[in-house]
């Protein structure tokens, strides 16, 4: 491993990323607020609800509650737990921070568009609170990308491909329960997936700029 005391990643890096992705996430956002992707999101609902199959329908269901926001904010509190336990409690906090950042976030969004959710004769489990953006996809996107960029440096490049190859995977599992079961539209899950994964980057940007400059202080105190 790598000094377990590096930040997770430069800020340099993780900032244009954070700042491209909230600008994505922005305009993903406003498009399906404002109706423009509507005509898609009907195609797409109707689609998946013809064509679906009770087995996969019985896994969607497992995968969605496994995946939903509490289980996404355990992931990162275990993570953050483990973390600090190894003498890392900067990249703890912030670990466990952002799902605490991307549930307030999304929640505000999710009242003050107030979208409503695909028609109940399309959904496996009816909801009927508000639609953009998906909090699954969104807590899912924020756990799992904050987990890889603070874990990066400590990790072996097998070790980052497993996990970021697992982290995709699994988000993407996520959000597509939320539209096969009929209980998001796909531009609610494309916006939740983007929002997560903007404020993951934004928390550890914020990280980075805090321990470069702990380092800094550090440095200058022993010369």
């Amino acid at each position: 491993m790598n000094d377990p005391r590096s930040a997770p990643l430069r800020a340099s890096v993780t900032g244009p990323v954070a700042a491209a992705l909230l600008v994505l996430a922005g305009v993903l956002i406003a498009l399906a607020a404002t109706g423009v992707l509507q005509s898609g999101d009907t195609e797409t609902a109707i689609g998946l609800a013809a064509d679906r199959i009770p087995g996969v329908t019985v896994v969607a269901l497992v995968v969605t509650e496994l995946g939903n926001t509490v289980g996404s904010t355990a992931v990162a509190l275990a993570g953050a737990a483990v973390l600090a336990l190894r003498g890392r409690a900067a990249e703890g906090l912030c670990l466990a921070a952002v799902p605490l950042v991307a549930s307030v976030v999304f929640t505000v969004i999710k009242q003050l568009l107030d979208r409503a959710r695909p028609p109940a004769d399309l959904q496996v489990t009816f909801i009927a609170n508000e639609s953009l953006p998906s909090g699954h996809a969104t807590m899912v996107a924020a756990a799992w990308t904050a987990l890889v960029l603070v874990l990066w440096p400590v990790l072996r490049p097998r070790g980052r491909v497993l996990l970021t190859a697992f982290a995709v995977l699994w988000a993407g599992a996520v959000g597509f329960t939320r539209i096969y079961l009929g209980v998001h539209w796909l531009s609610d899950v494309l916006a939740g997936w983007t929002l997560g994964a903007a404020l993951a980057f934004t928390v550890v940007t914020v990280l980075s700029l805090v321990l470069t400059r702990r380092t800094r202080r550090r440095d200058i105190a022993a010369a």
